[in-house]
């Protein structure tokens, strides 16, 4: 039981001592004042140093009324001002919840650089999450006028190939990675893609690639568009800090259901359904995949 009425709660933030033990969410840690004055703008930082009253439980420890299973986390931070997370780590969002609450800046930044290193398998994605994809490709004659000088234009014909795929997906972070690593390729640079709706889990993705006999200009005038997916490159000293991503045209159907597959299966996907042919899974036109 805490000991809310106590008239020596106030003083007992002028009194502090180390070690100091805390009673956080009913887990009970022991810390230095250094460590949980660590980050002197943060809300820790304002209870340890007297600017804010502190409380205290009927055992003497400080009570923090927050979770106290990621506060292991965020003292180990404050201890080595480095975030050190067991693999697989599935509490993310409530640790970056809880040093949010505490105002811990330095910490939330860690957070964001680490969640985006780490492959969305690893943050606690649900199993048995479902990917559906459906691809079609449709030849179209395109007829256009190309200039040689004034007054004088020739007719030329050309095909193109339309692509179409209808993704869907039950994991909404999954989707959002998809639309950071595919972007259109257009005359205002890249552009990425959207889900359908923001409420639902559905991406269309519509390109053509430019063919050569189809001049820049022309490509434009018809407002196609072209696909990229961006992979990590590494410069060839192989130093990981020098990683960057670069951009890649998919020309074909092929190169695209490939890219996603990597993606997919780094992620945990593995692939369920694939039709025509499962031994021809680079010309499906429908498949499936479940997150194991």
């Amino acid at each position: 039981m805490l000991n809310l009425n106590s008239p020596d709660n106030i003083s007992n933030r002028n009194s502090l001592q180390d070690p100091v033990s805390l009673n956080v969410g009913g887990e009970i840690y022991t810390t230095t004042l250094d460590t949980l004055t660590r980050c002197r703008d943060s809300m820790l930082g304002a209870m340890f140093t007297g600017q804010m009253p502190v409380l205290r439980d009927n055992r003497g420890n400080v009570f923090i009324d927050r979770d106290g299973k990621v506060f292991r986390y965020i003292l180990n931070y404050l201890r080595s001002s480095s975030l050190d997370l067991p693999d697989r780590f599935s509490e993310l969002a409530l640790l970056q919840r809880e040093a949010d609450f505490f105002q811990i800046r330095p910490l939330l930044e860690e957070i964001q650089r680490y969640e985006a290193s780490v492959p969305l398998s690893l943050r606690g994605g649900p199993l048995g999450a479902m990917i559906m994809v459906n691809v079609d490709s449709k030849v179209r004659v395109l007829h256009f006028n190309l200039r040689h000088g004034p007054e004088n234009y020739e007719l030329r014909t050309c095909s193109v190939r339309a692509f179409t795929v209808d993704l869907f997906c039950t994991w909404r972070a999954f989707l959002a990675l998809l639309c950071e690593r595919f972007s259109y390729r257009t005359s205002q640079g890249l552009i990425s893609p959207h889900p359908c709706n923001p409420r639902q889990s559905r991406l269309k993705l519509e390109w053509v690639p430019r063919p050569d006999e189809l001049p820049q200009d022309q490509y434009d005038k018809q407002r196609y568009r072209g696909l990229t997916v961006s992979n990590p490159e590494v410069t060839p000293s192989d130093d990981i800090m020098n990683m960057h991503w670069s951009p890649c045209d998919i020309t074909d159907m092929q190169g695209f259901v490939e890219e996603l597959l990597k993606v997919s299966l780094a992620e945990g996907f593995k692939v369920d359904l694939v039709s025509p042919d499962p031994a021809e899974i680079l010309n499906c036109t429908s498949l499936r995949l479940i997150k194991c």
